[in-house]
């Protein structure tokens, strides 16, 4: 008898994960989204702990960085339209787990090359980024470039005119707060387009409600606007450890820039 409800409960437990976090179907809960955030934090807090050790500014790793958020992203478009198969390495969360285990082995490693050789790290990881997404790259078929203007020019309105504001905005004129505020207004573009002219639907909790509401995905432009620049003002104002300051800012980026990649690369690849 105990075999049999250990068996169920352990049964019972493994169904309820994979249900709420290791499933295959799109969409996301309130309450997996706010597991997943925990989850985040913490992750955000052992990378603090390793830009301490290592001795390196999660700053110099922006644009580093991009190929690797690319090669995540095309991964999950390529699934989206049925060129990767449907696994559990290639959709949420594996896909953040798989390319964050490349990405922080891949810094490791380039930093003890750096020791070894004195060539800068940077460009190790940039160069390794750009490697592993010629793969992805040659498994597009084609691209409708009518969607991925769309995007574009959303992006480059919003980006605009936060540039022209930020010569007057100190808080823009701080080192990578446009580009972070830039890279959600890609994401924000993407999933415009995408819900409004091109059918889809947003899965994430909040946007989801709030495009509901309004009827139209162009909320997330003011959505942006008002968390990522009250977020940016937090951390100037109340964080003067630079580590912890440029990992936080270098996560934010990478949460806007993720997804709308994502997105953007779903759609022009999907229609």
């Amino acid at each position: 008898m105990q075999a049999e409800i250990g068996t169920s409960f352990s049964n019972s437990v493994s169904q309820f994960i994979q249900n709420n976090f290791l499933y295959l179907h799109p969409g996301y809960t309130l309450f997996n989204t706010i597991i997943f955030g925990l989850i985040l934090g913490l992750v955000v807090i052992v990378i603090i702990k390793m830009f301490k050790w290592i001795d390196k500014d999660p700053g110099d790793l922006f644009i580093p960085l991009i190929p690797f958020i690319f090669f995540g992203s095309s991964a999950r478009a390529l699934v989206d339209n049925g060129i990767y198969p449907l696994t559990l390495w290639l959709v949420t969360p594996g896909i953040y787990v798989f390319t964050g285990l490349i990405t922080i082995l891949t810094l490791l490693g380039s930093i003890y090359l750096e020791k070894k050789t004195q060539y800068d790290y940077r460009y190790i990881i940039f160069t390794m980024g750009v490697l592993i997404c010629i793969p992805n790259i040659l498994s597009v078929h084609s691209i409708n470039f009518t969607s991925m203007a769309y995007v574009l020019i959303f992006w480059g309105i919003f980006t605009g005119i936060f540039a022209l504001i930020g010569r007057k905005w100190d808080l823009l004129k701080e080192k990578f707060n446009l580009t972070i505020l830039s890279a959600h207004f890609f994401d924000a573009a993407s999933t415009y387009v995408a819900v409004d002219y091109y059918g889809y639907w947003e899965q994430h909790v909040l946007p989801s409600a709030l495009t509901n509401l309004w009827g139209t995905a162009f909320v997330m432009f003011p959505l942006k606007i008002v968390v990522i620049l009250s977020a940016l003002y937090i951390i100037d104002t109340s964080i003067e450890d630079k580590t912890i300051r440029n990992t936080l800012k270098l996560s934010i980026f990478i949460l806007g820039l993720s997804p709308g990649l994502r997105n953007f690369l779903s759609l022009i690849m999907g229609v």
